[in-house]
């Protein structure tokens, strides 16, 4: 067992996390996290409906006594969500843990808070992750360049941005981006981080509900294979490198606007990638860890690997270089 700030305040056995995926964090995913030790958290926004998601949250429970939680993504959107009412069907579940993403936290910690509710909060800089700290919520995780998805525009890697965000944040953090293995839940824990969230390695796992041949692509595909799409918008997103992503980037690069790859971006075709099978059907998310990704087990398998093999790391393969050393 490894014990840290995060595990002790949200109530988990091992220090890793299954952050929110859009169209992957479904019930079965979750609840496979959950049970294995780890913190799973269901996409709010992968639900059509707030009460889908009252649904799933009632099938993740189905599946698992041990904690779990809801992410909760808010972007800017011409027709926004009914946040406001997914935020209730959180409540109203007794779910005990929120991730919160894309926007200021603040709105939302007193809901939250008032219904006793753990808020663990997404960032992608220093600065953000003190203001969060200091609006106060629970939890920061911290996301490096390396990161599927949106990793801001300050480029900065987690060897830097994990040490740095640790001389500011003094509640519980994790840290996210280019994590698949103990190796890199040790080098976390190092830098100053109480554990890791991983998306892209829980992707390519038995119980993650996407098509076996994505799993198998990103078994299959190196670090360098992806996309950094939506640049010259400062709106950063890393995706798998395909036709599709490859065509984004040079309509951008030319100088074209969103409207000139709304189609080709559209979440419609990204879920068709992953219940098709089709890599080049859309844009899907993808991290730089898929160069570390070599295999599809079963969630419990991977958690327990991870855990295993990062206390070895820090039991024997470290002791023996300490010893090395003072000799």
């Amino acid at each position: 067992m490894i014990s840290t700030a995060f595990t002790e305040t949200f109530g988990v056995r091992h220090p890793i996390v299954q952050g929110g995926m859009q169209w992957v964090g479904r019930a079965e995913l979750v609840a496979a996290v959950a049970n294995a030790g780890a913190l799973g958290f269901i996409t709010a926004l992968t639900q059509p409906t707030p009460a889908d998601l009252a649904n799933e949250i009632a099938r993740c429970r189905d599946l698992t006594d041990q904690p779990f939680g809801v992410n909760l993504t808010i972007l800017p959107s011409i027709t926004p969500p009914p946040y406001d009412e997914y935020r209730q069907v959180i409540v109203d579940s007794g779910v005990k843990i929120v991730e919160t993403a894309g926007s200021n936290p603040a709105p939302h910690l007193p809901i939250f808070h008032d219904a006793g509710i753990k808020v663990l909060h997404k960032c992608t800089t220093v600065r953000h992750a003190v203001k969060a700290q200091d609006l106060g919520v629970d939890g920061i995780s911290i996301d490096g360049f390396e990161c599927a998805g949106h990793p801001g525009e300050d480029d900065v890697a987690g060897l830097v941005l994990i040490p740095a965000a640790a001389e500011k944040i003094s509640i519980p953090m994790i840290a996210s981006g280019g994590f698949a293995d103990a190796r890199g839940l040790v080098a976390a824990l190092a830098l100053g981080a109480d554990g890791i969230n991983m998306g892209t390695r829980f992707m390519c796992t038995t119980e993650s509900p996407i098509h076996q041949n994505i799993k198998e692509a990103i078994v299959a595909a190196d670090e360098p294979q992806t996309e950094l799409i939506f640049r010259p918008l400062r709106n950063t997103a890393r995706v798998a490198s395909n036709t599709v992503s490859r065509e984004v980037v040079e309509i951008l690069s030319r100088g074209g606007q969103f409207e000139d790859v709304r189609d080709l971006v559209a979440g419609a075709r990204g879920r068709t990638v992953y219940e098709t099978g089709d890599p080049d059907a859309g844009i899907w998310t993808v991290g730089t860890s898929q160069g570390l990704i070599h295999d599809i087990p079963t969630v419990d398998e991977l958690v327990q690997r991870m855990v295993s093999e990062a206390e070895d790391i820090i039991g024997a393969r470290l002791r023996s270089m300490t010893e090395r050393v003072s000799v």
